[in-house]
C-alpha cells in the first residue's frame, strides 16, 4: 500500500486531490491530509509517507521549505509539487530538491495519476535495490529493528527537533502516527524505559538549563523557548525535576561560576 500525503492549505484542493487518488488508485494507496507545511513535516516524518503531493504556496512554512525538512528526515520520500504559480524560481527550487514532478493548477486528474505512478515506480525501484543488497548490508539504521521500534526511534528524533513547540503532546504525536494514545504510550515506554511525558519534560528542562545561563534572559522567555505557554507551569516543572526554581538554579550557576574563576 502506497502512503500518499496531500499537503495544501485549501480544503477544496485537498479534497479534490484525495478524490483523484482514491479513484485512480482504489486498492493501491492510502491517503492522509495536511493543511499546512508544518503539519506536512510532522505527518510525513512520523507516518513515513512514500509520496507527497505538496502545494508550494502555504502559510507559515511553504512547500519548498517543508520539503527540505522532510527530505532531511526521510530521504526516500518522493515529492510532487502542486502550484498555481508557473514561476521559474519555483521550478528551479523543485529541481534542486530532486522533486519527482511539478503539477500546475488547475489540476488535471491524468497529470496527477501519471505523476503518482512515476513516483511510486521510483519508490519501488529503490525498495528492490535495498532487497538485493548483500546480507548484513543496511541502507537505513532502523531496518535492523522491528517496525514499531523503528517508528519509536523516529518519534525520538521528532521530539528532539520539536520539543519547543507548544502543541507537542502525547495525544498530538500518537494521532500523527495513527496509534491509540494508550497503545502509543505503552510502546514508547517499552522501547525506551521512560514514559513519553517524562522524556519530553527532560528535553525541555535540559534546554532550559542552558538558556538560563544567560543572566539577561528572563525566565518567562526561557519558558516560551522550551515549549511552555505558562511561566508558572514551567517553574513548577523545573522545580520538580531539579529541586530548584529557575531563579534559584540561575543563582547557583552564577555562584559556581564565580567559585571556578577564583
Amino acid at each position: 500500500m502506497i502512503k500518499i500525503l496531500i499537503a495544501d492549505d485549501e480544503q477544496f484542493e485537498r479534497a479534490m486531490m484525495a478524490e483523484i487518488v482514491d479513484s485512480r488508485f482504489p486498492h493501491e494507496a492510502q491517503c492522509r491530509m495536511a493543511e499546512n507545511g508544518r503539519r506536512a513535516v510532522d505527518v510525513a516524518s512520523l507516518w513515513e509517507a512514500d509520496i507527497i503531493l505538496m502545494d508550494i504556496e502555504m502559510p507559515g512554512i511553504n512547500g519548498i521549505d517543508a520539503a527540505k525538512q522532510i527530505l532531511a528526515l526521510c530521504p526516500d520520500c518522493k515529492i510532487i509539487f502542486v502550484t498555481a504559480y508557473s514561476l521559474f524560481t519555483y521550478a528551479h527550487e523543485a529541481v534542486k530538491l530532486g522533486a519527482c514532478d511539478y503539477i500546475l493548477k488547475p489540476i488535471d486528474p491524468d497529470d496527477v495519476e501519471q505523476a503518482v505512478r512515476r513516483a511510486a515506480a521510483q519508490a519501488e525501484s529503490h525498495r528492490q535495490l535495498r532487497a538485493m543488497a548483500p546480507e548484513g548490508a543496511s541502507f537505513r539504521e532502523e531496518e535492523t529493528y522491528d517496525k514499531t521500534t523503528a517508528l519509536m526511534g523516529k518519534v525520538i528524533k521528532y521530539l528532539q527537533h520539536n520539543y519547543m513547540r507548544y502543541d507537542i503532546s502525547l495525544d498530538s504525536v500518537s494521532a500523527i502516527v495513527n496509534m491509540n494514545s494508550s497503545y502509543f504510550s505503552t510502546q514508547f515506554k517499552r522501547a525506551f524505559d521512560v514514559n513519553f511525558v517524562d522524556y519530553l519534560t527532560d528535553l525541555r528542562i535540559s534546554a532550559a538549563k542552558e538558556l538560563l545561563s544567560d543572566p539577561l534572559r528572563p525566565a518567562a522567555e526561557v519558558a516560551g523557548m522550551v515549549g511552555y505557554e505558562s511561566a508558572n507551569y514551567f517553574a513548577r516543572a523545573f522545580k520538580k525535576r531539579t529541586g530548584m526554581t529557575p531563579t534559584e538554579y540561575r543563582r547557583l550557576q552564577a555562584r559556581e561560576g564565580k567559585d571556578d574563576s577564583l
